[in-house]
């Protein structure tokens, strides 16, 4: 007899459901087709409750964020090779603890007790999952653990490097007791949170003193209002808890205002210059009038002598003729003298309104070098810088990176009904709020208009939703006053997870599509990409 094709397996499948008065459940038509097909039943897929595992389990690592939506993502998927892998590999990223803790009705994990879903049983984990002894490779990896630590501690200490490297050769050494090495662990645990706590009391106190010499400096250039933004730049990077990322986005903008501080340096040694020349040669033309001065005086007695030893007109005449060439001669001195200060004037003039000029550049762009005036938000330059760094990090460290991009919505009715002035407010409002429900390592950047990014590092995408979502739930607890009129901002938002090989603006474009699509559903609502 000939096999039959899975169509025709189908067909059969479906006639014996009408036969047998079967509801056509997937359960049902499974049953019968393996039945007809000869083939082995398996049991369905416990989708519920394998997602209430996956929800009970802890994410207190990147790596357990990373492997949690892997399962998830498996399990919508009803991937049981999917969800096999990515149980096994979130084992590897579980924290350790001295003494696994046990509840009633949970599992213990050795770092935190999980609850177990109604139905579900639990086997006692096998003797081979249990903690293995210290073994050399253990005690391989908290050397190197001392080894990545040692940077942020100094080396000012001599007696506690002497301490570390003797314990470093203890824990690499293949023979070495390993109840001796643990005490000696014990002992240098100790002395390392003393040389933790002495190194966060040094920073606190370089710290203040920063600010010190930052105040001191503010004092000293009263008259620099161009300086005021880049104070403002390095008190505002100076402010705990300290992150590379903000000194990073400080360093640019200082870039910028420096830049325009040289020219503005050279233009004042310039216009200096100009003065200097303007004031001698001042000094020499009243110097030089003075002599033609005396002369002409010394001419004029002369020829007061002459006049009045003249006897007749024909005497005078020649004496007239000197009066009047010398008068000419310090007519045109003096008209020379007068045009050569006038010019020197007006090129100091144009320096100075030069200078002036400059120093208003200066001041815009050290508020505003990568930052959006109004909101205070990144621009869009600023934005491309963030979105470098942030993507070069993921591939250095291979961490989840979310962008999320929200569209406020009905902004133009908004605008057309308030006013533009209500639509600033409603922007500036925005980025209020979300400044603080941010994280200290995320970063805001007004896209353009009414649109936002929100750069979420170290977050996968349920994560990233999940924090759009409290974002719109913090929203929806604070108006902010138009006139007298109280208003409510909504937005709409997409997130994209940045894929193996993506850009970071095709991330962003996807979160854009996801955004639009948030925008057709209804509005104020978070969709992921």
């Amino acid at each position: 007899m000939a096999e039959k094709t899975p169509f025709e397996v189908a067909r059969e499948t479906l006639k014996q459901l009408s036969l047998r008065k079967l509801a056509p459940t997937p359960l049902n038509y499974q049953k019968i087709y393996s039945e007809i097909a000869q083939l082995p039943m398996e049991p369905p897929f416990p989708v519920d409750r394998l997602r209430d595992i996956a929800l009970a389990l802890p994410t207190k690592t990147p790596g357990q964020q990373k492997q949690r939506g892997l399962l998830e993502s498996s399990i919508n998927q009803l991937n049981w090779d999917g969800v096999k892998n990515a149980l096994m590999a979130y084992g590897g990223f579980s924290p350790p603890a001295p003494e696994p803790a046990k509840a009633p009705g949970g599992v213990s994990t050795g770092a935190s007790t999980l609850p177990v879903p109604m139905g579900v049983e639990v086997a006692p984990a096998p003797a081979s999952l249990t903690a293995p002894a210290l073994t050399a490779d253990f005690l391989g990896q908290i050397a190197r653990l001392i080894e990545f630590a040692l940077p942020a501690l100094g080396q000012d200490d001599e007696r506690f490097a002497e301490q570390t490297q003797n314990l470093l050769t203890s824990l690499r050494d293949p023979g070495a007791d390993v109840v001796a090495v643990k005490q000696a662990i014990g002992q240098y645990s100790h002395r390392l949170s003393f040389a933790a706590e002495d190194q966060a009391e040094i920073k606190t106190v370089l710290l203040k003193l920063l600010h010190l010499v930052i105040d001191n400096i503010s004092q000293l250039s009263l008259d620099d209002s161009w300086l005021k933004g880049q104070v403002d730049a390095v008190k505002a990077a100076c402010v705990p808890p300290l992150t590379l990322r903000r000194l990073d986005d400080v360093e640019a903008r200082l870039k910028d205002v420096i830049f325009k501080q040289t020219e503005a340096k050279s233009l004042a040694v310039q216009a200096q210059e100009e003065m200097r020349q303007m004031l001698a040669t001042f000094i020499d033309r009243l110097a030089a009038m003075s002599q033609s001065t005396t002369g002409f005086h010394s001419q004029l007695e002369e020829s007061a002598k002459l006049i009045e030893q003249a006897r007749s007109i024909t005497d005078i005449a020649p004496v007239l003729k000197e009066m009047v060439a010398a008068t000419r001669t310090m007519a045109k001195d003096s008209q020379a003298a007068r045009d050569e200060l006038q010019t020197m004037k007006q090129r100091a003039e144009a320096t100075e309104a030069e200078i002036s000029k400059l120093h208003q550049e200066l001041d815009r762009v050290s508020a505003q070098a990568r930052h959006d005036p109004l909101t205070g938000a990144l621009n869009r330059q600023g934005l491309e810088e963030a979105v470098t760094r942030e993507v070069a990090k993921v591939k250095r460290q291979d961490t989840p990176l979310c962008m999320a991009l929200l569209d406020i919505d009905n902004f133009k009715k908004l605008n057309d009904s308030l006013g533009h002035g209500a639509g600033d407010a409603a922007l500036a409002h925005l980025a209020s709020v979300t400044r603080e429900v941010m994280r200290p390592q995320d970063t805001l950047a007004r896209y353009g208009g009414e649109e936002f990014v929100i750069l979420l590092p170290d977050t996968p995408l349920d994560k990233g939703i999940e924090a759009m979502t409290r974002l719109q739930r913090e929203l929806t607890k604070r108006f902010f006053l138009a006139g007298t009129e109280k208003v409510l901002i909504t937005f709409s938002a997409g997130v994209a997870q940045l894929a193996h090989g993506e850009t970071g603006p095709q991330a962003i474009k996807r979160a854009d599509q996801a955004m639009y699509l948030a925008k057709r559903a209804g509005k104020n609502r978070v969709l992921g990409a």
